[in-house]
């Protein structure tokens, strides 16, 4: 510990530590999320009252942004700017229904756990980037995972969990997209974050309004409240700042290194919340996405070659 006070920092090493404590605190979020938004969508809370509350609230905090950079940005393009706007509303109510059906255990493995396997596919399929023996590896044992919770949903469960499963894959992808766009965009975090907000809360005004009163007729501000903290300051603002942070300072590959921890985090915050407890397919596929991610971030081999160094 003494050597390392002792000796000057890299340059890069402190922009590296606020990356990654961007990416944890993001991960923290999501599994914070995936419960929270999972117990809304199966306790009378419909999705696009939920979303109409998870973009409110960053549209309205962020407004400055927002009306700095305008609904269209120069130079932004419409293909980068549907792959950031396909992170906001279609992806919060493609995976909002999909938690309808998928327990939250299965959460974690089929959408983080998946995000850096489309994140990585898109880089290859799309703009060429290279991908390791190692990081292959790490994908397959993803695909494993997903495999395993998938056939058993379809084989087993009766509660059309396989739905579910689909639904969440599509989000992953439609996260994927987003994060290739995002560093392609040449907006900063809280610009992204202030243009999706807005533009998905706009979508969703004719929809979720008459929902969200109609919620609020039934008594349950409280929940709405909590949902707000929840999916709109927390979910939308810093989760979406945060993220972009750690893109920034890490890349898109190592800012899903810490992407595992959301899905055990949200497999054990299930357990107390929803008293929803993984099946050993779950089980199963959380360990196989965990090590998947893991190795398919290329941590391992970065760490390797800064021991060699």
């Amino acid at each position: 510990m003494s050597d390392l006070t002792c000796t000057p920092s890299p340059p890069q090493a402190r922009p590296a530590v606020l990356g990654w404590i961007a990416a944890l605190a993001t991960v923290t979020i999501w599994a914070l999320w995936a419960v929270g938004t999972r117990h809304a969508v199966t306790h009378d809370l419909p999705p696009a009252a939920i979303g109409l509350v998870r973009f409110g609230v960053p549209a309205l905090v962020l407004i400055p942004f927002s009306w700095r950079v305008g609904l269209f940005p120069k130079g932004l393009g419409l293909t980068k700017g549907l792959g950031l706007l396909g992170s906001g509303a279609p992806f919060f109510l493609i995976v909002a229904f999909g938690m309808q059906f998928a327990p939250a255990a299965e959460i974690g493995p089929l959408l983080p756990g998946t995000m850096p396997l489309f994140v990585a596919l898109i880089g290859w399929l799309v703009f060429g980037e290279r991908l390791t023996g190692v990081r292959l590896l790490g994908f397959a044992l993803i695909l494993a995972g997903i495999v395993g919770i998938g056939g058993y949903g379809v084989l087993f469960a009766a509660d059309g969990a396989w739905r579910g499963h689909l639904l969440l894959l599509t989000g992953a992808c439609l996260w994927g997209v987003y994060t290739h766009a995002y560093r392609r965009s040449d907006l900063s975090a809280l610009q992204a974050a202030a243009l999706i907000g807005l533009w998905s809360f706009l979508i969703l005004l004719p929809f979720g309004l008459p929902a969200l009163v109609q919620v609020l007729g039934k008594g349950l501000a409280g929940p709405i409240i909590l949902q707000a903290l929840l999916q709109g300051l927390l979910s939308g603002v810093a989760g979406i700042v945060l993220y972009g942070m750690a893109i920034d300072r890490l890349g898109a590959s190592r800012a899903a290194a810490v992407s595992p921890l959301s899905i055990v985090m949200a497999a054990l915050l299930a357990i107390p919340v929803l008293d929803e407890i993984p099946s050993p397919a779950a089980w199963i596929g959380i360990i196989l996405a965990t090590s998947g991610v893991v190795l398919a971030s290329g941590i391992l081999k970065q760490r390797g070659s800064t021991v060699a160094t």
